[in-house]
């Protein structure tokens, strides 16, 4: 019995020497590898919005010496397109992989299950429409605050009283955690002033289909609680189709920007970008280089601009990042 004992000590022994040893053979490998390959999938990968995001890519690539490969993808992508498209770029070699996330059900489960074979890290919002039950690290600007800044800039145009003032709300898509969280901050400002809204639409947002904006109950205010529902709401204005509503709004594009100098949007809320994909780079090259280090939240800020600040030298960065899709 003692002999079968020590026996049985011997190769428990032995066996968790070759765990660790093995755990070192791929820690190693990982660490000295030359150049570490990061793939990046987001929603409609040519559209503009994405310029600023994509040149913090770049610049977090060249200083962490990482091949950032951002990923072909269409416009009006699915949980499941996107989940293939991941598994894709890591059978195409992939260390690592950013995303921002397309809402879907059992996305947050399906992208740990991928963080287990790779590191993960996500970019402007979580998987899970509830941000406190997610598990994966993100790249995101605080979106209440957000909201409810955006919010307090529409009451200060008002001179805090908005009471009866009726409102639109557009979004891309309200299952997102970034919208659920921006349309919260919104609505616990302007509703507790007595604000009224009179719609929430999400979606196509263009000259067809029910969701169309031009079809929607006259309103005094649209608020849009993302860049793509802000340029759709600011070319309905543009186009007298808003039947006279103003327009608030957040937005990163040159084509938000270009409505802001022009006075057809009244104020944005820009989430800084570019260090979004700066942070998020940085922290998934860290993570794709140590195998056992667990990658952390990166919070990014966020900036109030009006037509009269938009040139001003504080904001010329945020111009800079943005105008990347033109100037290279």
């Amino acid at each position: 019995m003692e002999h079968n004992k020590k026996l049985f000590i011997s190769i428990e022994t032995v066996l968790a020497v070759i765990v660790v040893s093995l755990a070192f053979i791929m820690l190693k490998e990982n660490s000295s590898k030359d150049l570490r390959k990061i793939s990046v999938v987001v929603q409609g990968s040519d559209d503009k919005q994405w310029a600023a995001f994509r040149y913090g890519l770049e610049m977090a690539a060249n200083d962490y010496g990482t091949q950032m490969v951002f990923a072909n993808t269409s416009d009006n992508l699915t949980a499941a397109e996107e989940i293939e498209i991941i598994k894709r770029e890591i059978h195409n070699g992939a260390d690592a992989i950013i995303v921002q996330p397309v809402p879907g059900e059992d996305m947050e489960e399906m992208l740990r299950e991928i963080d287990n074979k790779v590191p993960v890290m996500l970019a402007g919002c979580t998987a899970s429409a509830n941000k406190e039950e997610s598990l994966l690290p993100v790249t995101e600007p605080d979106n209440y605050s957000m909201g409810r800044t955006l919010a307090e800039e529409l009451l200060s145009d008002y001179n805090g009283n908005i009471k009866g003032k009726t409102l639109g709300i557009a979004s891309e898509n309200d299952s997102q955690e970034a919208v659920i969280n921006r349309m919260d901050g919104v609505l616990d400002v302007l509703e507790a002033e007595g604000a009224i809204v009179c719609w929430s639409v999400a979606g196509s947002l263009g000259e067809t289909g029910e969701n169309s904006l031009d079809k929607q109950q006259s309103v005094d205010i649209v608020v849009a609680l993302d860049d793509s529902s802000l340029v759709t709401a600011c070319s309905f204005s543009a186009a007298n189709n808003l039947h006279g509503a103003l327009v608030y709004g957040t937005g990163h594009s040159t084509e938000a920007l270009y409505y802001l100098d022009t006075g057809v949007a009244e104020c944005l809320v820009v989430p800084d970008e570019f260090n979004k994909g700066y942070r998020s780079l940085a922290e998934a090259s860290k993570g794709a280089k140590y195998f056992f280090r667990r990658m952390n939240d990166r919070p990014v800020s966020y900036t109030v601009i009006r037509k009269d600040e938009l040139f001003l030298p504080q904001n010329q960065e945020i111009l800079f990042t943005m105008n990347q899709e033109i100037l290279h």
